[in-house]
């Protein structure tokens, strides 16, 4: 996984490529880190460069789903296609999650 990430007002808007997968668990909670040092209310992430992502990667989704409910704050994903917004599908994410 590659990520650009980049804050705007209270939100934090990450641009995902690539895989997510279990390989990527201890980056993505690094990212995670970045919500609550910003106190973000908001993040957007960007799924459309994101090619493949397992189920480890859907648990990552719901970590930083978590992170910011404890800050009162939304996530929001994004542009997701193909084998991704597959899974998403499969795994009732727009019932946990704004998808987009």
């Amino acid at each position: 996984m590659n990520y650009t990430c980049k804050t705007v007002g209270d939100a934090v808007i990450v641009d995902l490529k690539g895989r997510l997968t279990f390989a990527d668990y201890s980056q993505f909670r690094e990212l995670t880190e970045l919500f609550t040092e910003n106190k973000s209310r908001e993040c957007q992430m960007n799924l459309q460069d994101l090619e493949f992502i397992d189920s480890a990667g859907l648990g990552m989704l719901l970590i930083a789903r978590d992170k910011m409910r404890l800050q009162d704050g939304e996530v929001t994903l994004k542009g997701a296609h193909g084998q991704v917004k597959k899974m998403l599908d499969l795994g009732h994410f727009a019932s946990l999650f704004r998808v987009e």
